[in-house]
């Protein structure tokens, strides 16, 4: 369960977790000051975005001829991709989801900005929601880049979000022993975090270039 640690503002030793992550054995965004300031920021930005969609899916529900913010051409267009299957997948719109799960992640770090700490079986729930919603935003970027054809820049203000969110999740809890890792791999995974994030960034922006390659090059394919 949560623990707070006294007013004197030091973080008090996570003894469910294994290693103490605030300690100097482990990365310094692994450390629950960091880690802490690197959910809110990313939460706050995922919900900010999932936010945006939210009115603005309920402008287009009010007027199905309401041009959203982000209606740019055929190619670049919310409106057109909230009318998509795929932008209500569990029988109502996807962003619902984005404003609850980033509410939550925005949650967590301020209650380790405020020095709490969580049992394992805390960190294994949100290991596996984190995993999820990055197995959900993989999928809805290869439904808009290879199936609707449409990008909606919300939708990848929220993706940009969510690689960071993913990838230091996963190596905080390699560092405190939450997911088994040799100890040799685990070093170069947690000193490997932010080239990990970037070549992520440069994979999917090398994927929307070649996916819309005819449309940079001035002629429609689709």
């Amino acid at each position: 369960m949560p623990s707070i640690s006294p007013a004197s503002g030091t973080e008090a030793p996570d003894r469910t977790t294994g290693p103490d992550t605030s300690s100097a054995a482990v990365p310094f965004m692994a450390r629950n000051r960091p880690f802490g300031w690197l959910l809110v920021i990313t939460g706050a930005v995922g919900w900010l975005a999932s936010g945006t969609l939210v009115l603005e899916k309920l402008a287009v529900l009010q007027d199905p001829n309401h041009t959203t913010v982000c209606d740019v051409n055929p190619w670049i267009s919310c409106g057109d991709v909230m009318k998509t299957w795929q932008s209500s997948l569990f029988g109502f719109p996807n962003m619902f989801i984005g404003i609850v799960a980033f509410a939550v992640i925005i949650t967590v770090g301020m209650a380790l900005l405020s020095g709490a700490t969580f049992a394992r079986w805390f960190w294994v729930g949100l290991q596996t929601g984190v995993t999820l919603g990055f197995a959900f935003v993989v999928w809805l970027w290869s439904q808009a880049l290879y199936d609707i054809h449409i990008l909606c820049p919300f939708c990848m203000i929220v993706w940009a979000a969510m690689i960071p969110l993913f990838i230091w999740v996963t190596i905080r809890n390699i560092s405190a022993g939450i997911i088994p890792l040799r100890s040799g791999a685990a070093r170069v995974v947690a000193d490997s975090g932010w080239i990990i994030v970037a070549l992520l960034y440069v994979a999917v922006a090398a994927s929307i270039f070649f996916a819309f390659i005819q449309v940079f090059a001035g002629t429609s394919g689709f």
